[in-house]
């Protein structure tokens, strides 16, 4: 057996385990920070280069090959092994992050923050996997719990980080900072993370990765520019459309002929394991579209800096650091979990439903309780999903177990904000066009979401119509949000509780044991 495994009896990591998980966790920072200091460095990088007209795509290039690439890297770690496809997934993301910083127009840069985003959609399915081949289940509740964390503690300090960054460097850095973090990763996970190496004899299946890929990227395009850049009936969105359900049922079809199929379709034969995929994709839809509309009710209407935007979603997120802590720790100590998706998605739906009542008289404290609750929901369900998940598949499926996971919450997000957002943006210009009348609609006509250099510039009446249309927004948004939540309450009430591998002995009864035994050979065939 590998020095790398944590043995089943003790669940005390090795020394050189806590190296690679502290590589994994830096590794994991530079995944979700990204995007959160690119987008505070934006205005200064549009005011340099210019090309405004193309500023979105500087993070839709991103998200497009990330989201693209998620799957592919999955399957190449399960098919010549998770720890040369992670690391390769690193100096891709090391190499875009370092020619975005050199970019001299914006072109160059949207070209660049697509090589970027290739190795980024292996980085959060590489951390997943591998704690999965390194932990059993039973111990592997903490550590994911521990990654949470970092996800919480990187969407508090993303903006003051790339502010920071932006203001006193300049934004090139907002790129180059990634070089120094992801470089001692590299050289953590080099040096101390030791895995079997594997030689499939089959071919990469590239005419699924294809079919995969132009679906994905159809699906990301119609709920990033639907509504936005084209109408919702317009030509192009149909087009979109029909591409990626074409694309969609001609790569589900292939997948039952394929020798290798990038996504074995037998993983969702497993209950469970579908299960946490549609439990993933609401959370995704939920916290993005939460991260998105709260900063912006709280600037507009009660008046908060957008300096410290990070900040004002802390109750949100620290109670999500907390709980999924804890809940990390009570499935280790207990060896159950259904009670968290259940709990989880109940406070999930109730938080949501408490901040749709906000309104424009709703103090801070008490909107910061409602993003409390719905924060502890989010910190039962961010790791448990994808513990489920990974439990629910064979050792040899763990990397497409853990992409296909990743997957489903990414296209949650940009569902997410797509479907709030237009929701949102309907409801912001008929509140508006009802209080202000023709000045309300023209003063929205171009974004219903103003900077707070604009809403300086409002009338009084003016402002305080946004403030009502704001209001009338988030509510129709996180109403919606708590009915999409239902959803995944009614998908934990059916998880069935499969005992967790490498549980270690339970005198409880003879089962535990015998499962214990068995997860004991898994890891040590494994690894």
């Amino acid at each position: 057996m590998a020095d790398n495994a944590v043995p089943a009896e003790t669940g005390k990591p090795p020394r050189s385990v806590r190296v690679v998980l502290l590589a994994l966790m830096i590794t994991m920072m530079l995944a979700m920070l990204d995007n959160m200091i690119v987008g505070t460095a934006m205005p200064t990088i549009v005011g340099e280069l210019g090309g405004l007209q193309h500023l979105s795509w500087v993070v839709t290039a991103y998200t497009l090959a990330t989201a693209a690439s998620t799957p592919l890297w999955g399957k190449l770690g399960d098919m010549y092994g998770r720890k040369g496809a992670f690391m390769t997934s690193i100096v891709i993301f090391l190499i875009g992050s370092a020619l975005s910083g050199m970019a001299q127009d914006m072109g160059q840069l949207i070209g660049f923050r697509a090589v970027q985003g290739l190795g980024a959609g292996g980085l959060m399915v590489g951390v997943m996997a591998i704690i999965g081949d390194l932990i059993p289940p039973r111990e592997r509740g903490k550590y994911q719990g521990m990654m949470a964390g970092v996800m919480a503690l990187a969407m508090i300090g993303g903006p003051l980080v790339g502010g920071t960054i932006t203001d006193h460097w300049g934004w090139r850095w907002a790129f180059y900072i990634n070089l120094p973090l992801g470089i001692v990763a590299l050289l953590a996970i080099s040096a101390v993370l030791h895995l079997p190496r594997k030689l499939s004899q089959a071919r990469i299946d590239y005419l699924g990765a294809a079919l995969l890929t132009v679906g994905i990227t159809s699906i990301v395009l119609v709920t990033t520019w639907g509504g936005s850049e084209y109408a919702w009936s317009s030509a192009r969105i149909m087009e979109l459309i029909g591409i990626g359900v074409a694309s969609l049922v001609g790569f589900l079809f292939w997948q039952t002929k394929a020798a290798e199929p990038v996504v074995p379709l037998h993983i969702f034969r497993s209950r469970n394991f579908s299960l946490m995929s549609t439990i993933g994709f609401i959370t995704g839809f939920v916290m993005f579209g939460a991260v998105l509309f709260l900063p912006l009710y709280q600037q507009a209407v009660q008046g908060a800096s957008a300096t410290n935007s990070g900040l004002l979603l802390l109750p949100m997120l620290g109670a999500m650091l907390v709980v999924s802590m804890v809940a990390g720790r009570v499935t280790t100590n207990s060896g159950r979990y259904k009670v968290f998706p259940v709990v989880g998605s109940v406070l999930m739906v109730v938080g949501l439903f408490l901040l749709s009542q906000m309104d424009t008289d709703t103090t801070r404290f008490t909107s910061g309780v409602y993003m409390a609750v719905l924060g502890a929901g989010m910190g039962c369900l961010m790791q448990i999903t994808m513990l489920v998940a990974q439990n629910s598949v064979e050792m040899r499926d763990m990397g497409v177990a853990s992409s296909t996971t990743t997957l489903a919450r990414t296209l949650g997000s940009s569902f997410g904000v797509a479907i709030m957002g237009a929701l949102f943006n309907n409801r912001v210009q008929h509140v508006m066009t009802e209080r202000a009348g023709a000045l309300g609609s023209k003063i929205t006509q171009q974004s219903a979401q103003l900077d707070a250099k604009s809403l300086e510039k409002l009338p009084a009446a003016a402002r305080e119509a946004y403030q009502h249309a704001v209001s009338a927004g988030t509510h129709s948004a996180f109403l919606l949000g708590a009915i999409v939540g239902v959803a995944a309450l009614l998908a934990a009430l059916f998880v069935k509780e499969v005992p967790l591998r490498g549980a270690g002995p339970d005198k409880r009864d003879e089962d535990a044991a015998g499962d214990a035994a068995e997860a004991r050979t898994t890891v040590a065939e494994a690894v």
